[in-house]
């Protein structure tokens, strides 16, 4: 019929494989989520070789200890607070270090463009870091969680990049013939033109702040600021199962059940929001990542 693709035998065999191959990668990934998935509604989980790809027992206790902890909702609003206030400060932070970046007109731009790749390799530390946050008086505070990563240089090579290609010179100038600034070009013009981009660079940094939980044992001694990871990472703590404080058998068992049930529920609760968001960027983030990095 007019119109079909007539595929050769090569190009059929190599569709095959790359299908095969595609489909294994999608069940070695697929395959833990929904072991994961099914023991957090299964009431009798003990041991991995008790799970199975259909819930045992289907009971919603384990998310029911989970969100009934008081605990749980602080650590969700302050990992909200932190993954959009820090987002929003890193993809400002970024667009101001990448446009001018991206600009051939920027008088000594490799030099500083130097000067960001050091930071990449070498960094003044832990220590020196904790002593610089103290001393501006961020300890225990929001801006602690996001003034210290503001950009990712990564992050920013990226996007200069996707704006030195994908953003002509031709255009600029067309704009600055009709009275335009540089401000007002990069707000009215480049950003609305830049989505695909800034969908996946906001993604990786929402990823992170929500996903972080290290700076907050540094930075953070009040439970009330602790992000949604910290408090999990003590309810499992609390949930643990030792031989030594409880002899008898059956509350053993009763107790160890009641933990892996609340660590897979746990596992779903924390995961949740970045699976619910990731749906709407995905059609922005093989092109953005990719128009992002055609060229050095």
């Amino acid at each position: 019929m007019k119109g079909n693709i007539h595929y050769s035998r090569g190009d059929k065999a190599y569709l095959a494989v790359n299908f095969l191959l595609l489909l294994g990668i999608g069940i070695c990934v697929a395959y833990p989520l929904l072991y994961v998935i099914s023991a957090s509604f299964s009431a009798n989980v003990t041991t991995l070789g008790n799970l199975s790809l259909w819930p045992k027992n289907p009971s919603l206790e384990g998310y029911r200890a989970v969100l009934t902890y008081p605990k749980i909702w602080s650590g969700y609003y302050n990992s909200f607070l932190y993954m959009a206030l820090g987002t929003a400060i890193n993809l400002i932070v970024t667009i101001c270090a990448a446009y001018p970046l991206s600009r051939k007109d920027l008088i000594g731009r490799n030099a500083v463009m130097g000067l960001f790749v050091f930071t990449m390799y070498f960094s003044g530390g832990m220590i020196p870091g904790y002593l610089l946050v103290r001393d501006l008086g961020m300890l225990n505070t929001v801006w602690a969680m996001v003034i210290p990563g503001a950009m990712s240089v990564y992050n920013m090579i990226v996007m200069r990049t996707y704006f030195s290609s994908q953003i002509p010179d031709a255009l600029r100038e067309a704009a600055e013939l009709d009275g335009c600034g540089t401000l007002r070009f990069l707000v009215q013009i480049v950003l609305p033109l830049s989505g695909p981009i800034l969908a996946v660079i906001g993604l990786f940094y929402a990823v992170g702040h929500w996903n972080g939980y290290f700076e907050a044992m540094i930075y953070l001694d009040s439970y009330d600021r602790y992000p949604l990871q910290i408090v999990l990472r003590e309810i499992l703590i609390n949930n643990r199962v030792s031989d030594m404080s409880v002899m008898d058998p059956e509350e053993v068992y009763n107790l160890e059940q009641r933990a892996n049930l609340m660590r897979y529920s746990l596992i779903i609760v924390a995961s949740l929001p970045v699976m619910l968001l990731y749906p709407f960027v995905q059609r922005y983030f093989v092109k953005g990542l990719m128009l992002g990095a055609i060229k050095g």
